[in-house]
């Protein structure tokens, strides 16, 4: 069975998943990538942005497209998602056109056959849901398409995908198995590199529902990469896209909104919310996207608190600032300040993502963050700082003989005192180290041992 594995390899052909809404294709994403990769619900349009994942077939890789699918009629989403699946066929070196063998042909999928015979890339006909030989006389209703002869298979239980999967490798444009191979192999040992070893930091965009990180998503990466719309929820993966800066690559993860749990109890939200948390689990930081006109809401402090828990650091992004009264700023960053006071000194951008406007301040601030999570301080720079900190404001009744520094991601310090230490001193030895060794606004842990002498 084939394998996932990540970051995306551009030298990689690619094989995309076209074809209308709710025919299968998330679920013969899954199916060939060896696991629940893409939202799956029996919910048309549950996929609307390309998710691309790499898999591999008898030693050949490749990257695999899952796209939002056409309609043939509908609203401006529709319009965006069928755009958006176009845009994925155009790049694709063999097309799926999956269709579904249970409500047969119907408008939708001849207008997406249309679309892809124009673009002239080589097609395999994909007639999904063919669970038994019953279903097999069937298949060939879709020779009507004119993109060859149906492929039969079964993605929920796996039926005939082995012979599909024989053929698209066959016809990929592969000239070195080996070098894909171990192109493939690097990849997957990516996967689980921390920051050291070379892999690009991880940025999660997390956020309540509607309040822009699509948009800003895209204006950080530079194209149109998710659907933009102002339908609450329209994005439902957590899609990674590592951008070239001048400062080094990042590693930007678009999540789904997260709202309340009792509107995420089960179905396509919750999954989508799971998505988001494991997304921030596995992040290097954390950009909290807030709508400044509405404010941070008890939601947005709630995920706030999910940072905090996750132990990575945080940029706040105030979006939409330009469309915010200028008589309700000062009580906007009041309330960001008050509801947010736990984040401690993460920096708070004001931006609009529609104009870019001050959107320029956001990757220098994520890298500043980044590199402090990462910092770690050599033991004699600690131990003079500790005592230029306690020269100035001593402890009440205690000292801190020496100090290390026991782990980074975030910078972890073992304090050795002859006693007890308040709450607000160490609050103050806190304040005093991110001054020495610019740690910015990234987590700190201190540890406290007692004993030994005065």
């Amino acid at each position: 069975m084939s394998r996932p594995v990540a970051p995306i390899n551009p030298d990689l052909p690619t094989v995309v998943l076209a074809g209308r809404p709710n025919v299968g294709k998330s679920s013969l994403m899954n199916r060939i990538v060896g696991r629940r990769a893409a939202v799956v619900e029996e919910e048309p349009g549950v996929t609307r942005d390309r998710n691309v994942l790499e898999a591999e077939w008898t030693g050949v890789a490749f990257n695999l497209v899952d796209t939002g699918g056409w309609l043939a009629r509908g609203d401006t989403l529709d319009a965006k998602i069928s755009e958006q699946a176009e845009k994925a066929v155009a790049d694709a070196d063999v097309v799926l056109l999956v269709v579904d063998v249970t409500i047969g042909v119907t408008d939708e999928d001849l207008e997406a056959a249309k679309v892809i015979r124009r673009f002239g890339v080589p097609v395999r006909l994909v007639v999904n849901k063919v669970d038994d030989t019953n279903r097999d006389a069937s298949i060939w209703d879709f020779i009507a398409l004119g993109v060859g002869d149906p492929w039969p298979v079964s993605a929920l239980h796996g039926r005939g995908t082995g012979d599909l999967l024989d053929e698209i490798v066959t016809i990929l444009p592969v000239t070195d198995i080996a070098r894909l191979e171990d192109d493939f192999d690097g990849a997957h040992r990516a996967l689980s590199a921390d920051a050291s070893d070379g892999a690009p930091p991880r940025v999660a965009l997390v956020g309540r529902p509607n309040v822009g990180k699509s948009t800003l998503f895209n204006r950080m990466i530079g194209e149109e990469r998710s659907v933009v719309h102002d339908m609450p929820g329209t994005t439902r993966d957590a899609i990674d896209t590592v951008v070239e800066t001048s400062d080094g690559p990042l590693c930007f993860v678009d999540t789904a909104g997260m709202r309340r749990p009792s509107k995420t109890d089960r179905g396509t939200e919750h999954h989508s919310v799971l998505r988001a948390l494991d997304a921030l689990e596995r992040a290097d930081i954390a950009l909290l996207v807030i709508d400044a006109t509405v404010g941070a809401t008890h939601q947005d402090q709630r995920l706030a608190e999910r940072i905090g828990a996750s132990g990575c650091p945080a940029v706040v992004v105030l979006n939409k600032w330009d469309a915010l009264e200028t008589e309700r700023r000062d009580d906007i960053l009041y309330g960001v300040s008050d509801k947010l006071a736990f984040l401690g000194t993460a920096p708070v951008l004001k931006v609009s993502a529609l104009s870019g406007r001050g959107t320029h301040k956001i990757l220098p601030a994520l890298h500043e963050a980044v590199a402090a999570y990462h910092q770690r301080v050599p033991t004699g720079a600690l131990n003079r700082a500790l005592r230029d900190i306690q020269a100035a404001h001593p402890a009440p009744g205690a000292r801190i003989r020496y100090g290390v520094q026991g782990a980074i991601d975030p910078p972890t310090f073992t304090l050795f005192a002859t006693g007890r230490l308040p709450a607000t001193y160490l609050r103050y030895i806190e304040r005093g180290l991110r001054e020495h060794f610019d740690l910015g606004a990234t987590p700190i842990k201190m540890r406290v041992r007692t004993g030994g002498g005065r």
